[in-house]
């Protein structure tokens, strides 16, 4: 399965695929599964490539939210918005065809479909410091799209 979608679809097809791990503690491949069995979204290899991904990098990514999280533990952290910090830091990181810019100000779009406007300030808040703070790789950060 190799369907050609949108950048953003894809993100928001990652997104959701790591906000359901958040309520199961069945394998990824058995959430790629269901979640091909169901049907409901399209999905293709990147977007198993993405969520397969963060999913191996949840510890780091989760110290991460944990230090530029001044107002609440990452258990504490509504699931949308810990699924939408987990996928938007994971690209500012790891992603090389996305500039840290895109991949945050593509999470505030998410949060805006998903989530209530108070969250979407903390997530905000939280990419924002994140950006601040010399973390993201400097190629990420010249190419302002």
């Amino acid at each position: 399965m190799d369907t050609k979608l949108s950048r953003s679809h894809i993100r928001e097809a990652a997104f959701l695929l790591i906000f359901e791990k958040l309520f199961r503690d069945d394998s990824c491949e058995d959430i790629i599964e269901s979640a091909q069995e169901a049907d409901v979204y399209d999905f293709n290899d990147e977007v198993q490539r993405i969520f397969l991904a963060v999913s191996e990098k949840t510890e780091e990514l989760d110290g991460i939210i944990a230090e530029f999280s001044e107002k609440r533990k990452v258990s504490r952290i509504g699931k949308v918005s810990l699924a939408v910090l987990r996928l938007a830091i994971y690209e500012c990181l790891y992603e090389e065809n996305v500039p840290a810019n895109v991949a945050i100000s593509q999470a505030v779009i998410i949060m805006g479909k998903y989530a209530f406007e108070n969250d979407t300030q903390f997530v905000n808040g939280v990419l924002g410091a994140f950006a601040r703070s010399g973390r993201i790789p400097e190629e990420k950060l010249g190419d302002k799209q």
